[in-house]
């Protein structure tokens, strides 16, 4: 009878690192969703609580910001997004207190006479007293598939 608890115990060690990752993942998720929406609402509070201090953000464009002037993009409306959304959003926790989140962006912007963004991304979130931070993010615009060639028209 000692086996069936000690199998239950086993069992149950074996699944806790699964719900911790889940629940990891989904406050890193939560977080990240803040942070657009403090994007889309130029929101200047909600970013700072969502970015870390130590912040390293390079663009599409290649043009880089610390977090204060990130931040300062948003809030003086230098940078506006009409839109934000994930068509890939992918998580991986890979130490204690780091998430790396991947995927691609689709983001409308007003910015330079309204421009639409299609992004690959990486971007590196670490927990700071307790509150999960963006600290790095790395994108890259995607390459656009090649225009098909014209064809010869064939001679009759």
């Amino acid at each position: 009878m000692k086996i069936i608890p000690r199998l239950l115990l086993l069992a149950w060690l074996a699944l806790v690192p699964a719900f911790a990752a889940d629940s990891v993942t989904d406050a890193v998720r939560r977080a990240d969703d803040a942070r657009v929406a403090a994007i889309l609402a130029a929101d200047g509070v909600g970013l700072d609580r969502t970015i870390s201090n130590d912040l390293h953000y390079v663009h599409g464009s290649g043009k880089t910001d610390t977090k204060a002037s990130y931040v300062q993009s948003f809030v003086s409306h230098t940078t506006v997004y009409d839109s934000y959304s994930y068509p890939d959003r992918k998580f991986e926790s890979i130490a204690p207190g780091v998430v790396l989140m991947t995927g691609r962006s689709l983001i409308q912007s007003r910015t330079g006479g309204g421009i639409s963004h299609d992004i690959n991304f990486l971007a590196v979130w670490r927990e700071e007293n307790g509150v999960w931070k963006l600290l790095a993010w790395q994108a890259s615009e995607r390459a656009q598939a090649p225009a098909a060639a014209p064809t010869a028209a064939k001679a009759k």
